[in-house]
């Protein structure tokens, strides 16, 4: 049976709190008003959990817990903690006059996520500073924002995942009612809200819960700290505090889904595990509420159970974001070899990532020096969030540069037309839309000296397998944090409003033809022609037909179609002049078995409709 943790205002002046501290001999809370200090001591109950209902807490007092009458902590389930992450906590009422009554979230195959850091986004950095963005973002054809994690984490300068008190947002962003400002103006623009969250570790400074319980396990580690215990002895209220906290967003936020950390991270041998009950939870939650709540984890073991059916002996989430796509466009383009694009560097690896979502499905992979992966042919299209560019492909490159400033323009527009004609679910991070040059590099903001030196040493480790020149800027500099802020007027002018314009286009192309809405894969195929470096996807949808015949190569090449059925129609081709290309040779009404002259680094998408079929 679900606990609420935390402090929960329950009207009337009366707010219940719950905290799990099952070796501590008393559990007290301190209400911290202006001019004295009360005591109220919780009461045991089960299994760990102290809880009382006290008169006279309400929204906006402040409160630490005693535990053992001495030890001063926030609450680990704080809803806002408006100083700092080693500060007092605040009771927050939840109740909020939503708009968005008629919201019904939309199905996963109409998702094109956005991805937003926060603070980088805006000049200001703040969440409501991202309500007034939205209706660009609109009518670009953006479907869905993906907020990079908001849970406290220590300072204003952080990408999310040193966060430390899951259920607090962020107060630099402008706390709880900044974040559900948000979701309800997205909503009112037909646009769903997807939060990020951290379930394998929690960030170092401010990091309490060891305080309160056996949270963390020493059977195993992840790279960035202590795991979470899944799965040894108390790890029911372990994660019956984070399942807590995914229905919490869910439910109090009104957001449509939860992007999952790195959850290959989550070390779990029960079993039940914990991703499983989680998918489990929402499910029975999305039942309740009456519409779609979707799980989407970051992966990169490349199994597919995490998204097969639980009846099928799967965890049951929605979808999970998928990296081969990426790095195999990635390498393509860029011709790097280094770290884990060892592995690509291939048409074929395009190919495959195209048809099946993993390229590494248990065969060898060099960069790992073993088998690596198993299976997805039995998945959709719909289950595989895929991307050119996202938070982590960029800003945990040395300097954070983004593919737009690794390649000529016309590759980012072939990239483009590449991700947008995919028959998976596409994600755009923030500025990349319109070739943003600003990096996004790594940044902290934190207080321990030994701390930071120990995160810049760690970077130095990361990048030491790509072999990168050059020092990676300071994290804990103002100026690494400053220099990544988006100049979102650039969108407006030149190669920048031009590419915009494309990846509008794509999207109306997109949402619009039934061969590229309909993301089954066994509804594709894709083909070789003269090398290689020219491959053309086919896609299907009853008598509607796509063909997105593509040129990797910076050389023009002849390429010979071999598309089926007749009265092939050129749609759009990157290289066309409206996209600022050196112009297309390819006819309007192509020849299904004739040959084109396909300029290099482009894109050209063709359609054919049989209307009896």
């Amino acid at each position: 049976m679900r606990k609420r943790m935390g402090a929960r205002y329950l009207g009337k002046e009366t707010t219940r709190f719950r905290v799990w501290a099952p070796f501590r001999n008393s559990v007290v809370v301190r209400l911290e008003g202006k001019n004295q200090r009360e005591l109220m001591a919780l009461s045991p109950e089960e299994r760990g959990y102290w809880s009382a209902e006290i008169p006279g807490a309400c929204p906006g007092d402040s409160y630490v817990i005693l535990l053992d009458d001495d030890l001063v902590r926030p609450d680990p389930a704080s809803r806002y903690q408006p100083d700092t992450v080693h500060g007092p906590s605040e009771v927050v009422d939840t109740s909020y006059p939503w708009s968005d009554g008629s919201w019904a979230n939309l199905p996963l195959e109409d998702l094109i996520f956005y991805e937003i850091h926060p603070g980088t986004f805006t000049p200001q950095g703040t969440l409501r500073a991202i309500i007034p963005r939205l209706d660009e973002l609109a009518s670009m054809g953006v479907t869905c924002l993906n907020l990079m994690p908001a849970a406290q984490f220590p300072g204003g300068r952080n990408w999310g995942y040193d966060g430390v008190l899951p259920f607090a947002v962020q107060n630099t962003y402008g706390g709880p009612r900044a974040l559900r400002e948000l979701v309800d103006a997205c909503h009112a623009r037909g646009l769903a809200v997807v939060l990020d969250v951290v379930y394998n570790h929690l960030g170092p400074e401010g990091n309490y819960l060891a305080d309160f319980g056996p949270y963390f396990t020493e059977q195993y580690a992840t790279p960035w700290g202590p795991a979470l215990n899944f799965d040894g002895a108390y790890s029911d209220e372990v994660r019956n505090f984070f399942i807590d906290n995914a229905l919490t967003w869910i439910e109090d936020f009104h957001l449509d889904g939860l992007r999952l950390d790195a959850v290959h991270a989550i070390f779990d041998m029960s079993a039940r595990p914990f991703l499983q009950e989680l998918a489990t939870e929402v499910g029975h939650l999305a039942l309740r509420l009456g519409k779609p709540v979707h799980l989407l984890p970051e992966s990169d073991a490349n199994d597919s159970r995490l998204i097969r059916e639980q009846p099928l002996g799967g965890l049951g989430h929605s979808a999970q974001w998928a990296d081969d796509f990426h790095h195999s466009v990635h390498s393509l383009l860029t011709g790097e070899r280094q770290g884990y694009y060892l592995d690509f560097g291939c048409a074929w690896h395009l190919k495959k990532a195209l048809t099946q979502g993993y390229v590494y499905d248990g065969i060898y992979s060099p960069y790992r020096r073993r088998r690596h992966g198993n299976s997805a042919k039995d998945r959709s299209g719909r289950q595989f969030v895929v991307y050119t560019q996202n938070h982590d492909q960029v800003g945990n490159r040395m300097q954070g540069e983004r593919l737009s400033g690794l390649i000529p323009f016309e590759a980012d527009k072939l990239a483009a037309g590449l991700l947008l004609s995919s028959p998976f679910l596409p994600l755009i991070f923030m500025g990349q839309e319109y070739g943003e040059t600003a990096p996004f590099r790594f940044f902290v903001s934190h207080g321990d000296d030994w701390l930071l030196e120990a995160v810049r040493e760690g970077r130095k480790r990361e990048f030491a397998a790509f072999d990168w020149p050059g020092e990676p800027p300071d994290p804990q500099d103002p100026e690494t944090f400053a220099g990544c802020v988006l100049d979102w007027d650039k969108r407006r002018n030149g190669r920048y409003h031009t590419l915009a314009g494309l990846y509008s286009a794509l999207i109306r192309l997109r949402r619009n033809i039934p061969a590229l809405r309909d993301l089954r894969l066994d509804r594709l195929a894709v083909l070789g022609a003269n090398s290689d470096a020219v491959l053309t996807l086919l896609r299907w949808s009853h008598g509607d037909r796509v063909a997105a015949v593509c040129n990797l190569t910076p050389e023009e090449e002849e390429v010979r179609l071999e598309l089926p059925g007749t009265d092939w129609t050129r749609l759009l081709h990157t290289s066309d002049r409206e996209w600022d290309g050196p112009g297309s040779a390819i006819p309007d009404h192509p020849e299904p078995n004739g040959r084109i002259k396909l300029a290099g680094y482009s894109l050209v998408l063709l359609r054919s409709v049989n209307r009896e079929l």
